[in-house]
């Protein structure tokens, strides 16, 4: 996956924002106003910040070398993925996973608006 087709990915979700509240990087995706993906596109590995259910989050980095403690993110919640180093796939699925894991969180009026399942 490239940073180009994270991005899109990214901003393909309803209501999917993207800000760079601290300078030209990283890219902070939000939803509803509340972070679901960071991610340093210029640099190399590619590298993206999801949340993750903490029992998901910690099975995850059993079995992928490239899943690893969030980057300067509550650690129980949050990996750092390196993208190059897992299938498309499976990179989208933990991407969305985040997003709904953020959905699930926001007010009820918020969650009927997007349209989401």
């Amino acid at each position: 996956m490239t940073p180009e087709r994270l991005r899109a990915f990214c901003l393909g979700f309803d209501d999917a924002t993207e800000e760079f509240p601290f300078g030209p990087e990283p890219s902070v995706f939000k939803v509803g106003g509340k972070l679901f993906a960071l991610s340093w596109t210029d640099r190399e590995p590619l590298r993206v910040n999801l949340k993750c259910d903490p029992e998901d989050a910690v099975r995850l980095r059993e079995e992928h070398p490239e899943i690893t403690p969030g980057y300067h993110m509550n650690k129980r919640h949050w990996n750092t993925v390196e993208v190059a180093g897992l299938p498309d796939r499976m990179v989208r699925e933990l991407i969305e996973d985040s997003y709904d894991l953020v959905v699930a969180g926001l007010p009820k009026a918020v969650r009927l608006r997007l349209d989401r399942p």
